[in-house]
């Protein structure tokens, strides 16, 4: 299930991408803004893999995109559609990128991409779930234009930043 985008190509992981997401989810800066706790960094192609093998298994419309950048074939992170844990179906977007990436609208455009592509299946609602101090995925929240709900404490220990897109009104 790929989409596109002007600049652009998401796509399905391949095993060949392990090398990519290893080095993404090895590295401290990017896996803390991820989850709770103390960031668990990933070690070794297997677990790579093994990540890649779970994200192909998601079913439609929640899908783990690669980002794929149209002009050089390069893959700079990854944009996903997935459940929000312990939340009865509730879907979150979220998006990761390589730290080289930072700075060209990469999260912004792919994240639209991911969200059109949800609503346009049929989702209600599409939920973004942040750290609280995530400066950079806040920004991106704003540039989608997404209503802000605040601060929440459900669903993860420490607290989230949480915005909602919808399908437009007609």
């Amino acid at each position: 299930m790929d989409l596109e985008t002007e600049r652009l190509h998401l796509r399905s992981f391949a095993p060949d991408d392990a090398g990519f997401v290893l080095d993404v989810l090895g590295r401290t800066d990017v896996v803390r803004w991820l989850d709770d706790g103390e960031p668990q960094l990933m070690r070794d192609l297997d677990a790579a893999r093994a990540k890649i093998a779970f994200w192909r298994e998601l079913e439609a419309p929640l899908h783990q995109w690669a980002i794929e950048v149209r002009a050089t074939g390069g893959v700079v992170g990854w944009v996903c559609l997935v459940l929000v844990p312990d939340a009865g179906g509730l879907v979150q977007v979220g998006w990761t990128l390589h730290p080289d990436a930072h700075g060209h609208g990469y999260a912004t455009e792919a994240a639209q991409a991911a969200i059109d592509h949800g609503l346009a299946a049929g989702l209600d609602e599409i939920r973004v779930l942040m750290m609280v101090d995530n400066e950079a995925s806040l920004r991106v929240a704003q540039r989608l234009g997404l209503r802000d709900l605040g601060t929440t404490h459900q669903w993860y220990e420490s607290p989230s930043r949480m915005f909602l897109a919808t399908p437009p009104r007609d």
